[in-house]
């Protein structure tokens, strides 16, 4: 079975947008942003995807990747 990985750290260090930043942008806690940053979550709001998408001006695709187990 494959797995999701959360690429939010490339997308805001591409942009250069701290978490803070983002955290005020997004209108979700560092500490729950820090948790996504760093892979640590097991789900994510469509809505929260949203939001980082559209402060980060970026696709869900550019967040998310799957990799399976066969690589």
């Amino acid at each position: 079975m494959g797995r999701i990985i959360l690429r939010l750290d490339r997308v805001m260090a591409d942009r250069k947008i701290s978490l803070n930043e983002l955290s005020e942008m997004v209108g979700v806690s560092n500490v729950n942003l820090s948790k996504m940053k760093n892979g640590k979550i097991s789900a994510i709001r469509f809505s929260t995807l949203e939001a980082i998408c559209e402060a980060l001006n970026c696709q869900p695709g550019d967040i998310l990747e799957y990799t399976s187990d066969e690589q």
